[in-house]
């Protein structure tokens, strides 16, 4: 099955888990652990969570703008 990551307006990448399987590596090519009991993720776009790669909202804090 195809995953679709969703790109939101000056917020993170929305992932919906059930879809299929999706790894996160970290650079050095790691496995990073996914939030169990969820159905979607959030990744950071922004640079400035604190939860990386994973999105804690500090988007809209900040008022962080795609282009």
């Amino acid at each position: 099955m195809t995953v679709t990551i969703t790109v939101r307006p000056n917020g993170p990448l929305h992932v919906d888990l059930r879809q299929g399987d999706v790894t996160i590596t970290d650079q050095a090519g790691t496995p990073v652990a996914m939030p169990q009991g969820r159905t979607t993720i959030a990744l950071c776009r922004c640079g400035g969570s604190a939860n990386k790669p994973f999105c804690d909202g500090t988007h809209s804090r900040i008022e962080w703008k795609e282009y």
